[in-house]
């Protein structure tokens, strides 16, 4: 999720002109394009329909890519994933930190850097950190899915955080290809959604349905997750059958 969440926004652009009637050109416009351009709320599918509506087709082929490697080979490469990760959030955290002093792009690329080199001899402990976020996320998701009170949003976010985050403590292999999957299916469905966004034949009735029916996202992402994290399963299994019993000693 936070990968994608980042790449979004880096790689939002001016969105082309369309017909005035389209939904995401309409919060195309509400929201200005730019590196740390969030909306004042806590984003809603129509925010993400806006994202990936003026997200560059080049950045939408990236989260294509790199989420199927997280979606199908999320533990086999988790190391160099999490280090991806970590560097991306140390990039934001680097042009968020520049913003009034200028010069975004040097302050990222240290940022990332800084994140990745702490993270690398930290590795179990960052696992266990991109959990406890995973789970904030899709604590606070919940929560306001549910209609409670968004004062008490807080709340949501933090027993997420917590649970998700003791989870990689107690079953680090099934916690590892959770979170990769979630994260691999969300980059791939919205980096694919964006690449129809592209086509302005499909694009309005890809909006309507999906505002029609909000639960077609969520239900396709949840399924891709699913998928991949079966697919994460039986390779490591194989793998084990394959390499036979350990040596008597």
């Amino acid at each position: 999720m936070i990968p994608f969440m980042i790449l979004s926004v880096l790689g939002q652009t001016t969105a082309p002109a369309v017909s005035g009637t389209h939904p995401a050109a309409a919060g195309a416009a509400a929201h200005p394009s730019g590196w740390m351009n969030f909306p004042p709320h806590w984003p809603a599918q129509a925010d993400l329909l806006t994202w990936s509506y003026e997200m560059s087709a080049a950045v939408a082929l990236l989260l294509v890519l790199l989420g199927v490697v997280y979606l199908l080979f999320g533990f086999y490469l988790f190391k160099p994933l999490v280090l991806l990760n970590a560097a991306f959030i140390g990039s934001m955290v680097g042009v968020y930190i520049s913003q009034k002093t200028g010069g975004p792009l040097p302050s990222g690329i240290l940022g990332g850097f800084i994140g990745a080199a702490v993270t690398y001899p930290l590795m179990k402990w960052a696992v266990a950190v991109m959990g406890g976020l995973f789970g904030a996320i899709l604590g606070l998701t919940l929560w306001r899915t549910f209609g409670l009170d968004v004062g008490f949003a807080w709340t949501g976010g933090l027993m997420g955080l917590i649970g998700c985050g003791l989870l990689c403590f107690i079953v680090f292999r099934g916690s590892v290809m959770a979170y990769t999957s979630l994260q691999g299916s969300v980059m791939l469905i919205f980096g694919i959604l964006s690449l129809i966004y592209k086509y302005q034949s499909f694009a309005p009735r890809i909006t309507e349905s999906l505002q029609l029916k909000p639960f077609l996202l969520p239900m396709i992402v949840f399924i891709a997750t699913i998928l991949g994290l079966i697919y994460q399963q039986n390779s490591e299994l194989a793998k084990k059958v394959s390499a036979g019993p350990p040596p008597k000693k």
